[in-house]
């Protein structure tokens, strides 16, 4: 039988640093703090992954995106009940 002593010991570091105008503009579109933003960049470099740091998206953005998506498509012919049946959507396939 092995046994496996597992260590765990969290490491703690502070670190003080001027931030940069422009990080901290970044942290603002956001939505979070300049430290909540280097924390998250950070944990995404240690991480090797990437979290969403995309701006909180408002009420305007969401209604510009769904009037974008809207435009022309009274240009959009419409299509008969017909094509959206379920055989029309498997022709070719047995």
């Amino acid at each position: 039988m092995a046994f496996f002593l597992l260590s765990c010991y969290a490491s703690f570091m502070q670190i003080t640093l001027d931030i940069p105008d422009e990080v901290a503009a970044q942290a603002r579109a956001r939505g979070l703090t300049p430290e909540n933003y280097v924390r998250v960049l950070i944990d995404d470099a240690v991480r090797g992954g990437s979290r969403a740091l995309e701006p909180k998206r408002g009420r305007r953005d969401m209604q510009a995106f769904f009037q974008a998506m809207a435009a022309y498509s009274e240009k959009i012919p419409q299509l008969p009940d017909e094509a959206f049946t379920r055989e029309s959507f498997y022709q070719g396939h047995d």
